[in-house]
C-alpha cells in the first residue's frame, strides 16, 4: 500500500489477540459472517483486517453486549487454507501492513468492514550493542525449537530471521511474551521500531529471559 493509500470496506476479524506485521496468526473459523469472509479472500487473494477486541468475546453469544475494537490494526493474508469438515476452516494468516481505521460498518449478519488507510512500516534499524541481547536471547529460542524438531510450519515463528532489525525482534518477543492484549495493542501501534525494543528488552530483564 503506497502512502496515502486506502482500502474500502476491508473485511475485519476482531479477536482477543494481537498480529504483528510479520507475525503467524493460527485460527479456527466456524461462525457463519467469517466463513465466507474467509473463502472469499483466499479466492481473490485478498487480506482481511484483524483488529484486537476491547469489549464483547470472539463468539458472538446470544444477549452479548456489542463489540467494540481498536482502530489500529493488521492485515492478514491467508498463507494455508483447509477444510477438516464441513463448516470449518483452518487457517494460517501471515501479518502484513498496519492500518488505521478511519469508518466502520456491521453488516446485518453481523461482519465487520471498515474504510482503512495504511500506517507506515517500521524503518529498518540496527539493533544497538546495548539491546543485542534481545536478539541473542531470540536466536536461543529459535535454535530451541529448531532442536525439538518442530515442523517448520508449526513454528511460532517463521524465516527470515531478521535478528539485526529492531522491529522484527521486538514484533516476535511481543508474540512469544504473555504479555496483557492492550499492552500488546500500544506496543504495535508504536511507531518507533527502537522504542518498542526498548520497552520490550525491560522486559526481557524483569523475567530474567535475558540480562
Amino acid at each position: 500500500m503506497a502512502a496515502a493509500l486506502t482500502l474500502q470496506s476491508l473485511p475485519l476479524f476482531p479477536l482477543g489477540t494481537v498480529l504483528f506485521p510479520g507475525g503467524m496468526l493460527p485460527l479456527r473459523v466456524f461462525e457463519v459472517r467469517y466463513l465466507d469472509m474467509v473463502q472469499r479472500c483466499q479466492r481473490a487473494g485478498a487480506p482481511f483486517g484483524v483488529v484486537s477486541l476491547v469489549q464483547g468475546q470472539e463468539v458472538r453469544q446470544p444477549g452479548a453486549g456489542p463489540e467494540a475494537f481498536a482502530s489500529v490494526g493488521t492485515l492478514a493474508t491467508i498463507s494455508q487454507l483447509e477444510q477438516p469438515r464441513p463448516g470449518l476452516l483452518v487457517i494460517r494468516a501471515t501479518g502484513d501492513q498496519r492500518f488505521r481505521i478511519r469508518a466502520r460498518d456491521q453488516l446485518k449478519h453481523g461482519l465487520w468492514v471498515a474504510d482503512v488507510e495504511q500506517v507506515a512500516a517500521d524503518q529498518e534499524v540496527a539493533i544497538p550493542e546495548d539491546l543485542r541481547h534481545t536478539a541473542t536471547a531470540l536466536a536461543n529460542v529459535i535454535r530451541s525449537l529448531q532442536d525439538k524438531g518442530a515442523p517448520p510450519e508449526q513454528m511460532p515463528l517463521q524465516p527470515p530471521w531478521r535478528l539485526d532489525d529492531c522491529g522484527w525482534v521486538a514484533n516476535r518477543w511481543c508474540e512469544l511474551l504473555p504479555l496483557p492484549v492492550g499492552l500488546k495493542q500500544r506496543l504495535m501501534e508504536l511507531d518507533n521500531p527502537l522504542v518498542r525494543l526498548e520497552l520490550v528488552s525491560d522486559v526481557l530483564i524483569k523475567t530474567g529471559i535475558a540480562s
